[in-house]
């Protein structure tokens, strides 16, 4: 419907696409639906499952206490079973809060627009990431992308689950540092594009800046990739860090990209450790 003239126009948010139909209808994995208070009761008793040995895993990772490191073998066990046990809504919340995020600590809100069904990594990650990632041992891949308010940016988000143990994750994490790894343009992950969306032109070329963490509390690692939602080429992609380093000039930089990479990534990855945190996928959301 056409607003009258001279009538307030909606919050740009309003403006954005609903997800589209093959989406809506896509599961990580079948989950059934449930209730927030048996969410909590289901995670409480695989913790409690888990022994003593449980409850250090989840203070280990939610804390960063390297005094638990005897518990890291059961760390990594739960989380590798977050991929396929925890509801996509979850994992990738339809709305993403980012109170701060924005160039100059504006506040973001960001809305999922597509969600991909778990896949291999060779399917979804680009040849050369999909090698760096090799020693750790690859074993799925989860998808999301979202939008910004005014539906001008686009992000994919991804998990990579992996086979290593601490040990394994730390390696990685030290190679990517030492080595600049997530600096790379051949490194860059992969976009999620979605027919029907604002996303339905993110392709390869219009990749303009990223961030890759190679988490080493859990064999996780968590990347974004951000672009312009009118599907514009970039010819010189800025990894995030640098896009929102003080005095950036670059495209990806000015439009606030960098920030848009690194606070959805920053996001999904505190969802995770809250999902399998003793308060459940209630504080996920």
């Amino acid at each position: 419907m056409t607003p009258r003239p001279g009538a307030p126009r909606p919050p740009a948010q309003m403006w954005i696409p609903p997800e589209s139909p093959a989406e809506l209808t896509t599961r990580l994995r079948p989950v059934p639906a449930r209730h927030p208070a048996r969410t909590v009761g289901a995670i409480a008793a695989v913790v409690l499952g888990l022994g003593l040995i449980g409850g250090a895993v989840t203070g280990t990772w939610l804390t960063g206490d390297s005094s638990a490191d005897t518990a890291d073998g059961a760390t990594y066990a739960e989380v590798r079973s977050v991929w396929h046990s925890v509801p996509v809504d979850t994992l990738f919340p339809r709305t993403l809060k980012g109170d701060g995020a924005g160039p100059g600590g504006a506040d973001r809100v960001w809305t999922r627009i597509a969600v991909a069904p778990d896949s291999g990594c060779a399917a979804a990650l680009d040849p050369l990431l999909a090698k760096a990632l090799e020693p750790v041992g690859c074993t799925r891949v989860l998808r999301a992308t979202y939008t910004d308010a005014t539906a001008s940016s686009v992000t994919t988000v991804g998990l990579v689950f992996t086979e290593a143990d601490r040990k394994g994750m730390l390696a990685l994490h030290n190679r990517f540092t030492t080595e600049s790894l997530g600096e790379r343009t051949d490194l860059m992950p992969r976009a999620l594009p979605a027919k029907g969306t604002v996303a339905a032109g993110f392709g390869g070329d219009q990749r303009a800046s990223w961030t890759i963490k190679v988490v080493t509390e859990a064999p996780v690692v968590v990347y974004a990739v951000s672009g312009f939602a009118d599907g514009r080429t970039v010819a010189d992609p800025q990894p995030a860090d640098e896009a929102k380093a003080k005095g950036a000039t670059s495209a990806p930089a000015q439009a606030g990209l960098g920030h848009e990479a690194i606070g959805i990534a920053e996001r999904i990855e505190q969802g995770l450790r809250s999902a399998v945190g003793p308060q459940g996928t209630e504080e996920s959301r």
